[in-house]
C-alpha cells in the first residue's frame, strides 16, 4: 500500500527504483466499506531525458610550466535537459588513470588547470552533465608538455587617448590576453607624423611599467599616429595601432560639478562648528570658481580653496546666520555650471521680525510679531515674552510658552513706563530678542463726571464739572469747553481751562446754547461729556438750593461744633434754624452765623443736650427748601434697664436686659457684668466682654442669694450700672423616686442579673442613671457594685459565691441629688439554674386521663433533681395549674381528672434539692381527652428490608422503633413458632423500642423472623429474612476446563460479573460457606457474553449559534433513543460547501449539547454533522446543517431594569458606582459624559465586553446631575442618562448684592444655590464684618427668605457680607460680596 488515505483524485508516487517495471492500482472508500479497485499499465520508473552527447575537443592555450588553459564548445545535444555543468579530466602520459581537474561543478566553457608538474606531458577530456547524468566524454587532446613558453607576447588591448593638449597626448591601454610564457618587463610607444612613414620610440628603449603614458613635446595643431607593443624576456611583441590619429590641440570641456549625494541634502550643522563644502569639478580649460550666497552676502569668514579638480568653501564657528543657500558657479571657454547646496544651521531662532505695539491701554499692552527669519533648523515650539519696567535693568518673563503670534500683557502698572521683547524658542534654545521702543501704560481718559451749570447771567453761563472716572493711566492736561449755539451743527471750542470749573462769555442774551465737556491728557482726548439740558441765556430767578456737606455730625463731648452749610438762590433767601421741630435758641455756646453763600453754628464745649436733629430752612421768592442735619455727641452711653432672671438654676443663672436708650453716639461694644453674695458688700466681675444683652452666670454656690449689678460701655466709656433684684441659686426641681419592680431575672453560681423599673417620680428632672447595692442575706452590711452611675435599667452582678443567697437595692439619680432606695429584693441562690425535662411525650390518652413520660434533665444544676411538677392548661384561654401535688419522682404521670372533648396542652418542671426549679419543658402540643388509640407501627432500619446474612459464629441483632396507643404487646417468632428467651436467644422491649439478639449463629439459624405488635387498635407484623453464611463464585468459558475465582466472599445472591470477552461462552457457579464448610456447588446454564444494547439514534435538531467571521457554535439535542447505552459523549464533523472531505471539529470526545468550531475562513459556508456515541459505538450522522462565517451584527442596547432608571440617591463623602450591562456586535466602544465635567479625570471607569462601570470617590454636591453612557459600534449608537443626587451640604448662593444703603442699614439680597446639594435649601446664615478686621460676625442664623436688612450700622464704615445656605444635611459654602459696602446717607 502506497498511501491509505488520499483525499485528491491525484498523487505522486516516489522511492521507485529506476529501472524497475510497476503496476498501480487505486480503490475508493466511504462509510460502507472499500470499493473495487482500478488498476494501470505497466509502467517502468525511468527519467523522460538522457545523458547529453560529448563536447567539443578542449583547445589548450596559455601553457606554463604549472598550468594550461583549456576551451571547449558545448555539446550538441543536451539530452532533454539543460547542461547542469562540465567535468574536465587530465591524465598524464606516464599514468593510465583519468583524475578530475576540477573540485567543483564547471558552468563556464574555459578553465585554468592548475598544479601540473613542469616538464610532463599531459593529455584532456571534458563530460557535460545533466539532471539523467554525465554523458560520454569528449575525444582526448593531444599531449601537451607543461613548460614556461619561449614566445615574444602579444599586442597589448584597448588603446585610447585619456587627454591631449596642443604638446602633449596621454594614452593607456591594457595587458596583453598572451604573454608569451614570461611575465611583461615593459611597454614600448611609438609615434610619428600623419604624413611620414617614420616611427619615432616616444618611451625609453627598456619601455614603461605602466599601462599609460603621457608623449610631450609635440607640435601645436600637429596630426600624429601612435602604435605600443609589450616586451618580454624574449623580445618586442607584435603592436598594437591606436585607432585613427590624434592632433595635438587643446582640449576643450565644458565645466561638470560632481555634487557628493550628501551635498544634495539639506546638509545640518550644529551651531560653533566648522561647515566644510567639498566639491569635485571639471572642465577644460581649467575654469573660473565662484561661491556666493542665495539670499545674502557671503561670510566675511569664509576660507574658499580651488584646485584644478576641487573647490572646497570652509566657514569656522557657524552660527544661525549662515543658513542659507549657497551657490557654486564654474565658467570656462566651454561655458558655466552652478549648483547650490542648502545648509541649515542647527541654532536658536534669530529675533521675531515686525514686533509691534498694536493697543495701548491703562493697564495692558497688545504685542504682535512674526516668527523669525531664520528658525535655527528646527521648527519654532513657543515664543517668551518678556517686560521691563523704565526704572529697572532687568527684563522679566510674562509669558513662557506663547504659541501664537500675538500677545496681551495685563496687569501693567497705570501710567508705567514699559519696554517689551519677544524671544522665539525651538528645540536648540532660546533665540535672540526683539525689542519695542519705550512705551507708556496709559489711555485717552473717560469723559469728564457730571456737569452743573453753576450760574447763568444774560452774557455768560457758569460750568463746572467732575473728574473723570479714570484719567486713563496719564495726568489730565487741561479740559476743552465747546459750545453749539441751537439750530446749528458745528460745536465751537469756548474755553480750554485747567480747573473744574469755567465761564463762557460774550453769549447773546435770550440765546439757547448746548455745552459739552473733553478731558484731555498726553494720550489723546475723551469723550465729549454733554451738559444735560440747552442753556437759554439770560438772568434767572433761582429756588434756594441747600449744599448738605455732611448729614451727620460727631464730636465728643466737650469739643466745640461747627456745621458749615453752603448754599444758593436768587433773589437772597432768608435763612432760619429749627432743633428737634423748636427754633434755635442762641446761647453763649450757641451761635449762628449767616452769609451770603453758606450759614454756620458754631456750639461750643458741646454736651449731650446737644444731639438731635437741626434744620435749615432758606425762603426766597421762589420758593422754600430745607435740610435736616443729625449731630451726634459721642459720650458714654447711659445704662441698660429691664433686667430680667430667665433661668435659675443650682450652679447658674440666666440674664436678660434692654440696651441703654441713649448709646452715647456710637456702638456699644460690650457689657459689664457684675456679682455679689447679700451678705458681703463686695462686687466680683462675672465677665467684662458681653457682646449680646444676655448671659449665663455659672459656677454659682447652691442655696446662696445674689444680686447682679449691668453696667454699658462703648470707646468714649463706661455708664452707671443698674443692679437686679436679689435671686437664690437653686435647683426648680427635687430628687427622684425610688425604683420600681426589683427582681433578678436569671442567677447562675458565677453571676446574677438583676433588672427594676423606672422610678414613678423624676423630681421633675429626667434621671440620669442608677445605684445598685447588695448584701448575703446572711449579712446586715449593704455594699455598692457598680463603679460608675449605671444608664439602663438592669445591672449583672459578677464575682459572687456559690450557694450563698443575695439581695439587691436600687437608687435613682437626677441633677438635683439621689433619691430614695427600693426594697431590699427577694433572697436569690447563687447557682446554675436546672436544666428542663426532655423530650415529653403523651404515651396513653382515655375519655379522663391523659399518661405522659419524660426523661430526666441532662443537666440537674450541680445537686439533685427532688422531684417533678407536671402542669396543664387548658387550651385556648387557661392558666397552667398543677396536676401533682404531692413530690413526683419518677417520670411518668397519669394527668386524671380531666374534662372528655377538651383540649390540653402539658408540660414538666424539674426540681433539685437547693429548691431551684427549671424552666418548662417543651410542651406536649395540642391534646384532645378522650378515648383515643392508635394502632401499633414498626419502624426498622432499610438493611432489615432486604435478606441479612450473616457469617456463622456471628450475632444476630434485630433493632425496631414501636409505638402505638395504648402501648402494644410485643412478640417474636421464627419461622411460625414463637421465640422464647434462652441462652443464645435475648429479647428486650421497652416502651417505644425492642431489640432481638441472637448469639453464636448457627445455620439453622437461618430463616424468617417475625416481629408482631398487638393492642385493641390492631396488630402490626414485619419479617426479617436472615441467612447464616456467605457465597463463592466462579466462572469457566465452555471452551476451557478450568474453574476461575470471581468473588470468595459474596454475602449478597446476586452479583455482576465484569471483564469478560465478548462474543465467548460462560458458565457460572455459586457455593454456599459456613463456618463448617463449603455446600454443594450450583452451575448455570451456557451463557455467551455480548451487549444488551445497540448504537444510538443520530442526534436531532442540529442549529448553529453565535455565528463571527472565525468562529460558530453548533448546538443540538439528544438522540430520540441511546441504543439501550448512556450516550458517552458526541462527534461533530465540519465540511466547507466547496471540499470534500469531513474534518473533525472537536479532537477530545463532547459530553455537552454545544461546541464551538474556530479557525474558520471568512465569508466561507462550512455545513456541520454530529454522531453521538455510546459503549456500542457511533450513531449514524445528523442531518448536516449550513451556515457562512461572517460577523454577526446587532445593535447596540443596554440590558438594564426599570430600577437602575431611578434617581440614584447617595450621601455626601461616600463612594458610589453604577454599573450597566449591554450587549451588541460587534462590541461597542463606551463612552461616558457629564456636563462640564471630565469623568476620565473625576471617576474611575471600568469597561468589558458585557458591561461598563463608573465609580466615584467621595462623592460631594458637584457629582449630582445627569450621567450619560453611549454605545457605539457601526450597528448603530445607544444612549443612556442615568440621574445621581449627592446628599449634601448645599453650594453658595447666587448673586449676593447689597441693596438699599442708608446711612445706618443696607439690605442683603441673594439667590438660591444653584447647587442645592440634594435638597431643598430652608435657611440662610448671614454674616457680615468691617473691612479692617478679619472677623465675622453673626447677624442671623435663621433667615428663610433671599432677603435681609442690617440694621445698626456704623455711618461711614465699609462693610463685606456674606451669605450661607442651609439644609437638611448640613450648612453649605458661604459666598461673599465681591466689593466693600460703604455705609452713607441719601444725598439731598
Amino acid at each position: 500500500m502506497v498511501e491509505p488515505k488520499i483525499q485528491a483524485i491525484s498523487y505522486k508516487i516516489t522511492k521507485l527504483l529506476p529501472g524497475n517495471e510497476y503496476i498501480f492500482r487505486v480503490t475508493a472508500v466511504n462509510k460502507y466499506g472499500v470499493g473495487e479497485p482500478l488498476e494501470s499499465e505497466p509502467v517502468i520508473a525511468r527519467n523522460p531525458f538522457t545523458t547529453p552527447s560529448a563536447p567539443s575537443t578542449p583547445e589548450a592555450s596559455a601553457i606554463t610550466r604549472d598550468s594550461i588553459v583549456l576551451t571547449w564548445e558545448r555539446p550538441e545535444n543536451n539530452g532533454g535537459a539543460e547542461i547542469e555543468g562540465y567535468v574536465l579530466e587530465k591524465r598524464d602520459k606516464d599514468g593510465i588513470r583519468w583524475t578530475k581537474c576540477n573540485k567543483k561543478r564547471l558552468n563556464d566553457l574555459r578553465f585554468r588547470c592548475t598544479g601540473l608538474t613542469e616538464g610532463h606531458s599531459y593529455e584532456f577530456r571534458v563530460s557535460a552533465e545533466n539532471a539523467a547524468g554525465v554523458g560520454k566524454p569528449s575525444a582526448p587532446t593531444p599531449y601537451i608538455k607543461a613548460c614556461d613558453a619561449t614566445y615574444p607576447p602579444g599586442p597589448p588591448n584597448n588603446p585610447k587617448v585619456t587627454d591631449h593638449s596642443s604638446t602633449t597626448v596621454s594614452l593607456c591601454w591594457s595587458r596583453p590576453i598572451y604573454d608569451g610564457g614570461a611575465a611583461i618587463s615593459g611597454y614600448i610607444v611609438e609615434m610619428k607624423e600623419a604624413a611620414d612613414d617614420e616611427w619615432i620610440i616616444c618611451t625609453p628603449h627598456t619601455g614603461v611599467q605602466a599601462t599609460h603614458y603621457t608623449v610631450k613635446k609635440l607640435k601645436e595643431n600637429a596630426e600624429y599616429n601612435f602604435r605600443i607593443c609589450a616586451v618580454n624576456c624574449e623580445g618586442v611583441g607584435e603592436h598594437v595601432d591606436l585607432p585613427g590619429s590624434v592632433i595635438a590641440a587643446e582640449k576643450l570641456e565644458a565645466p561638470e560639478i560632481e555634487l557628493d549625494a550628501d551635498l544634495r541634502k539639506m546638509v545640518n550643522v550644529r551651531a560653533t562648528a566648522t561647515l566644510r563644502l567639498f566639491v569635485i569639478i571639471r572642465g577644460k580649460p581649467e575654469p573660473e570658481v565662484r561661491w556666493s550666497k542665495a539670499d545674502g552676502t557671503l561670510n566675511e569668514r569664509a576660507q574658499i580653496e580651488v584646485t584644478s579638480s576641487y573647490t572646497m568653501l570652509v566657514i569656522e564657528n557657524v552660527d544661525r546666520f549662515d543658513t542659507g543657500k549657497y551657490v557654486l558657479t564654474l565658467e570656462n571657454l566651454s561655458g558655466s555650471k552652478s549648483a547650490f547646496i542648502n545648509v541649515r544651521v542647527l541654532d536658536s531662532p534669530s529675533a521675531p521680525t515686525n514686533l509691534e505695539v498694536k493697543d495701548v491701554k491703562r493697564n495692558s499692552v497688545s504685542l504682535s510679531w512674526e516668527p523669525p527669519l531664520i528658525d535655527g533648523g528646527a521648527k519654532i515650539s513657543h515664543y517668551i515674552v518678556e517686560k521691563r519696567e523704565q526704572k529697572r535693568m532687568a527684563f522679566t518673563s510674562v509669558c513662557t510658552n506663547c504659541v501664537r503670534n500675538s500677545y496681551i500683557i495685563s496687569d501693567l502698572q497705570e501710567g508705567g513706563r514699559y519696554y517689551f521683547r519677544v524671544l522665539a524658542v525651538n528645540e536648540l534654545g532660546v533665540g535672540l530678542p526683539a525689542s519695542t521702543d519705550q512705551v507708556k501704560v496709559s489711555e485717552a481718559p473717560l469723559p469728564p463726571g457730571k456737569i452743573v451749570l453753576v450760574d447763568v447771567t444774560r452774557h455768560t453761563v457758569t460750568l463746572s464739572w467732575e473728574k473723570p472716572d479714570h484719567d486713563g493711566g496719564s495726568k489730565i492736561t487741561n479740559y476743552i469747553v465747546e459750545m453749539q449755539p441751537k439750530g446749528d451743527e458745528k460745536w465751537t471750542v469756548c474755553s480750554e481751562v485747567k480747573a473744574l470749573e469755567a465761564t463762557i462769555e460774550g453769549l447773546t442774551t435770550g440765546e439757547e446754547y448746548s455745552f459739552r465737556v473733553i478731558a484731555v491728557n498726553d494720550k489723546g482726548r475723551s469723550d465729549a461729556k454733554p451738559l444735560a439740558a440747552p442753556v437759554v441765556v439770560k438772568d434767572i430767578t433761582m429756588e434756594p438750593i441747600i449744599n448738605l456737606l455732611f448729614n451727620t455730625y460727631s464730636v465728643k463731648s466737650g469739643d466745640d461744633l461747627k456745621i458749615d452749610v453752603p448754599f444758593k438762590g436768587r433773589p437772597q433767601p432768608e435763612v432760619s434754624w429749627k432743633k428737634d421741630g423748636q427754633v434755635l435758641k442762641q446761647t453763649t455756646r450757641v451761635n449762628v452765623l449767616t452769609s451770603k453763600t453758606s450759614s454756620k453754628i458754631v456750639i461750643k464745649d458741646a454736651t449731650k443736650e446737644d444731639v438731635g436733629k437741626y434744620e435749615i430752612t432758606l425762603t426766597n421768592s421762589v420758593g422754600t427748601k430745607t435740610g435736616e442735619i443729625s449731630v451726634i455727641i459721642l459720650d458714654k452711653p447711659g445704662p441698660p434697664s429691664n433686667i430680667k432672671v430667665d433661668e435659675v438654676s443650682a450652679d447658674f443663672i440666666c440674664l436678660s436686659w434692654d440696651p441703654p436708650t441713649y448709646d452715647g453716639g456710637c456702638q456699644i461694644n460690650n457689657y459689664v457684668v457684675e456679682k455679689r453674695d447679700t451678705t458681703t458688700t463686695t462686687w466680683q466681675i462675672v465677665s467684662a466682654t458681653v457682646a449680646r444683652t444676655s448671659i449665663k452666670v455659672s459656677r454659682l454656690t447652691q442655696g446662696t442669694e445674689y444680686q447682679f449689678r449691668i453696667a454699658a460701655e462703648n470707646r468714649y466709656g463706661k455708664s452707671h450700672a443698674i443692679d437686679s433684684a436679689p435671686v437664690v441659686a437653686q435647683y426648680p426641681f427635687e430628687p427622684p423616686g425610688s425604683p420600681t419592680n426589683l427582681h433578678v431575672t436569671h442567677a447562675t453560681k458565677t453571676g446574677m442579673l438583676v433588672v427594676w423599673g423606672r422610678p414613678a417620680s423624676d423630681g421633675g428632672s429626667p434621671v440620669i442613671g442608677y445605684h445598685v447595692e447588695c448584701k448575703d442575706q446572711s449579712s446586715i452590711l449593704w455594699t455598692k457594685v457598680n463603679r460608675g452611675l449605671l444608664a439602663e435599667a438592669q445591672f449583672k452582678m459578677t464575682g459572687i459565691e456559690e450557694g450563698l443567697q443575695y439581695q439587691f437595692r436600687v437608687y435613682a439619680e437626677n441633677i438635683a441629688g439621689i433619691g430614695p432606695c427600693t426594697k431590699a429584693s427577694e433572697p436569690v441562690a447563687a447557682r446554675d439554674p436546672c436544666e428542663p425535662p426532655r423530650n415529653l411525650r403523651v404515651t396513653n390518652i382515655t375519655r379522663t386521663s391523659v399518661s405522659l413520660f419524660w426523661e430526666k434533665p441532662e443537666y440537674d444544676g450541680g445537686v439533685k433533681i427532688t422531684g417533678y411538677i407536671v402542669e396543664r392548661k387548658e387550651l385556648p384561654n387557661g392558666r397552667w395549674l398543677k396536676c401533682n401535688f404531692t413530690n413526683l419522682q419518677d417520670t411518668y404521670f397519669d394527668v386524671t381528672g380531666l374534662t372528655e372533648d377538651v383540649q390540653y396542652d402539658f408540660h414538666v418542671i424539674a426540681k433539685n434539692s437547693a429548691e431551684l426549679l427549671s424552666v418548662p419543658s417543651e410542651n406536649t402540643g395540642p391534646v384532645t381527652v378522650k378515648d383515643d388509640v392508635d394502632p401499633p407501627t414498626i419502624i426498622l432500619e432499610d438493611k432489615f428490608r432486604q435478606l441479612v446474612v450473616i457469617k456463622a459464629g456471628d450475632i444476630i441483632r434485630i433493632d425496631a422503633e414501636i409505638t402505638g396507643r395504648p402501648l402494644p404487646v410485643v412478640s417474636w417468632s421464627k419461622d411460625g413458632k414463637e421465640i422464647e428467651a434462652k441462652a443464645r436467644c435475648e429479647i428486650t422491649s421497652t416502651n417505644f423500642a425492642t431489640t432481638l439478639i441472637v448469639r453464636d449463629a448457627i445455620r439453622r439459624d437461618s430463616g424468617q423472623y417475625v416481629l408482631t405488635l398487638h393492642n385493641v387498635a390492631g396488630t402490626r407484623s414485619v419479617a426479617i429474612n436472615c441467612k447464616i453464611m456467605h457465597y463463592i463464585v466462579e466462572k469457566r468459558e465452555t471452551s476451557r476446563l478450568a474453574w476461575t475465582l470471581v468473588y470468595g466472599d459474596m454475602k449478597a445472591t446476586t452479583c455482576k460479573v465484569t471483564k469478560l470477552l465478548k462474543g465467548n461462552e460462560y458458565i457460572f457457579r455459586v457455593r454456599g460457606v459456613n463456618k463448617y464448610g463449603d455446600g454443594e456447588a450450583l452451575e448455570s446454564e451456557a451463557t455467551k457474553a455480548m451487549d444488551p444494547f445497540t448504537v444510538p439514534a443520530a442526534p436531532t435538531s442540529v442549529q448553529v449559534t453565535s455565528v463571527t467571521s472565525e468562529a460558530m457554535t453548533i448546538c443540538w439535542e439528544r438522540p430520540v433513543s441511546d441504543g439501550g447505552s448512556s450516550i458517552s459523549g458526541y462527534v461533530i464533523e465540519k465540511r466547507e460547501k466547496t471540499g470534500l472531505r469531513w474534518c473533525r471539529v472537536n479532537k477530545k470526545p463532547v459530553y455537552d449539547l454545544r461546541v464551538k468550531a474556530s479557525h474558520l475562513r471568512e465569508g466561507c459556508e462550512y455545513e456541520y454533522r454530529v454522531f453521538a456515541e455510546n459503549a456500542a459505538g457511533l450513531s449514524a450522522p445528523s442531518i448536516a446543517y449550513k451556515q457562512v462565517a461572517k460577523e454577526r451584527v446587532e445593535e447596540p442596547v443596554f440590558d438594564i431594569s426599570n430600577e437602575m432608571r431611578k434617581t440614584l440617591i447617595v450621601r455626601d463623602g461616600s463612594s458610589f458606582t453604577m454599573t450597566v450591562p449591554f450587549r451588541g456586535k460587534p462590541i461597542p466602544s463606551v463612552t461616558w459624559t457629564k456636563p462640564d465635567v471630565d469623568l476620565r479625570v473625576r471617576a474611575v471607569i471600568d469597561t468589558t465586553d458585557t458591561f461598563t462601570s463608573i465609580t466615584l470617590e467621595k462623592a460631594t454636591r458637584n457629582d449630582s446631575g445627569k450621567y450619560t453612557v453611549t454605545l457605539s459600534s457601526v450597528a448603530g449608537t445607544s444612549s443612556l442618562t442615568l440621574n445621581v443626587r449627592v446628599l449634601d451640604s448645599p453650594g453658595p448662593p447666587a448673586r449676593v448684592e447689597v441693596k438699599e444703603v442708608t446711612k445706618t442699614s443696607a439690605t442683603v439680597t441673594w439667590d438660591t444655590p444653584e447647587n442645592e446639594g440634594g435638597g431643598p435649601v430652608k435657611n440662610y446664615l448671614v454674616d457680615f464684618r468691617e473691612a479692617s478686621k478679619k472677623g465675622w460676625t453673626r447677624l442671623t442664623d435663621t433667615c428663610h427668605r433671599l432677603t435681609y436688612k442690617v440694621t445698626d450700622l456704623q455711618e461711614g464704615g465699609v462693610y463685606y457680607f456674606r451669605v450661607t445656605g442651609e439644609n437638611e444635611y448640613g450648612v453649605g459654602v458661604p459666598a461673599e460680596t465681591k466689593e466693600g459696602t460703604k455705609i452713607t446717607g441719601t444725598e439731598y
